[in-house]
């Protein structure tokens, strides 16, 4: 049986119509704003070569690990799923097999964002009418499929379409930026930047440590042998990511907040041991605590905006991790402590106004005890929005709830939608907004400010604090 498919003009808004009223006027003024995109995985590859999607599986389910980490906990393969192997074994190659074992499945999703997100794209991107289904699987697919050969949506028109005014990819230092230097040679107006993510070159106990330390030093020409010299290979490509992908900030998954602020000759000696091999669990906890306040140092001069994402423990399943690799859904949130942490790190350069520090956070009971009110004292300091298991409707609700009273506002530094699924992020700008004004319709309907004051923070929040903040 076919069935419409129904995209509320109020959705995620509140069932009160007075407050409803409120916060349909005031995403009105936010709706249609440009949408800054500052962090991210999508592929630039697909903005240099503007070559069509591939097909419909490709693009909506194999790259998304929201979608197939649901799948796999009810016992879905990933295998099945199309989701490419490490060491190369069968993985399904059909697209309309994986799409139609994904619309078997698609109830799974009910409740979650990515419900919301997925319908979206369907509904409002690919002008699809009725609801996925065993039954309209096939039927979809074709819609789609033969949409992805117009140019109409092609990754640049789809760009364009979508009102991205700017978007950042995520790069490791060892990157050559092939394709950020060929959008930029093209001639197209779109802008796609980069991020540095240095955690393959600073984390000792990152898989590819070993290996890539010393490309590292191959490709500047620096002797990472010492410590000034490993020092100087990062600056090196920190420049080389300002001057060939227009890179404004830095990006660093650790796994947690602790930062550290040595002597320089204790420093030195802790990469000696570090780049020797000789590091236990202590040192590599130090030395990532170290090099958190190095790449605040480097900003200082560089300019560079840093995001601090601790709290993630990453590839948990052995089984998962050795099969297919890192970012595969296998990965969860922390205890994570941040007052104590950070503490080296703010002693050096919390009080810096040209400095600036985004936390993020997967511990949600540290909003209100730690993170707001250290980014409420220190200028250095802001607050990332809801991340990952938390960019949610109830997750950016109590993100909200939380960190206001004591970071406010203009703490914050608006939202990321911080995805590989680059159709999804009109919908996750859109749920963003929606839940903003939701909040503020709230403090209207309690007049604890007023409506000309709730329009300006929406706009603040949807557009104007991100551009700021990633000085953009």
């Amino acid at each position: 049986m076919t069935i419409p498919y129904r995209l509320h003009e109020d959705r995620l808004f509140p069932a009160d119509p007075g407050i409803r009223a409120l916060a349909r006027e005031l995403y009105g003024t936010v709706r249609d704003l440009p949408i800054v995109s500052p962090h991210g995985h999508t592929d630039p590859s697909w903005f240099a070569t503007n070559d069509p999607f591939a097909d419909p599986a490709s693009l909506f389910i194999v790259p998304d690990h929201y979608i197939f980490r649901m799948l796999y906990s009810q016992g879905v393969p990933l295998e099945e799923l199309g989701v490419p192997r490490i060491d190369g074994g069968w993985v399904e190659s059909d697209p309309r097999k994986i799409w139609r074992l994904f619309a078997q499945h698609f109830h799974l999703l009910r409740g979650t964002p990515s419900w919301m997100w997925l319908g979206h794209a369907l509904h409002e991107i690919m002008g699809i009418p009725q609801r996925l289904s065993p039954e309209t699987a096939d039927e979809i697919y074709d819609q789609i499929d033969a949409k992805l050969k117009q140019d109409d949506y092609r990754p640049r028109a789809l760009f364009e379409r979508f009102g991205i005014e700017v978007l950042a990819t995520t790069e490791d230092p060892l990157d050559d930026l092939r394709h950020h230097r060929a959008i930029t040679a093209s001639g197209w107006s779109g802008r796609v930047l980069t991020a540095f993510r240095p955690d393959n070159v600073v984390d000792p106990e990152h898989p590819r440590f070993k290996t890539d330390l010393p490309e590292l030093g191959r490709i500047t020409g620096e002797d990472v042998g010492s410590w000034d010299g490993y020092l100087a290979a990062l600056r090196a490509r920190r420049r080389y990511f300002i001057e060939h992908g227009g890179c404004t900030s830095t990006d660093h998954g650790h796994p947690t907040a602790h930062t550290e602020n040595l002597p320089q000759e204790e420093a030195a000696a802790l990469y000696g041991r570090v780049a020797n091999g000789q590091a236990d669990a202590k040192d590599a906890e130090r030395f990532r605590g170290q090099m958190l306040t190095e790449m605040a140092r480097m900003s200082m001069d560089d300019g560079l905006v840093m995001q601090i994402h601790p709290g993630a423990l990453r590839s948990q399943n052995p089984l998962i991790a050795a099969r297919f690799g890192e970012a595969k859904g296998d990965d969860w949130p922390s205890r994570t402590e941040y007052v104590h942490a950070l503490k080296p790190l703010l002693n050096a350069f919390g009080n810096e106004r040209d400095l600036t520090i985004i936390l993020f956070t997967l511990d949600e009971s540290t909003y209100a005890r730690e993170i707001a009110p250290l980014a409420g004292h220190y200028p250095a300091l802001r607050i990332g929005p809801a991340w990952w298991f938390h960019d949610s409707p109830e997750g950016m609700r109590r993100f909200r709830e939380q960190v206001t009273e004591t970071g406010g506002f203009y703490n914050t530094v608006g939202f990321n939608d911080d995805t590989r699924a680059f159709l999804s992020i009109p919908s996750r700008h859109d749920m963003s907004r929606r839940v903003d004004c939701s909040f503020l319709a709230r403090l209207v309907a309690e007049h604890r400010i007023e409506m000309d004051e709730a329009q300006a923070v929406a706009a603040d929040l949807a557009y104007n604090l991100v551009r700021s903040a990633y000085k953009l």
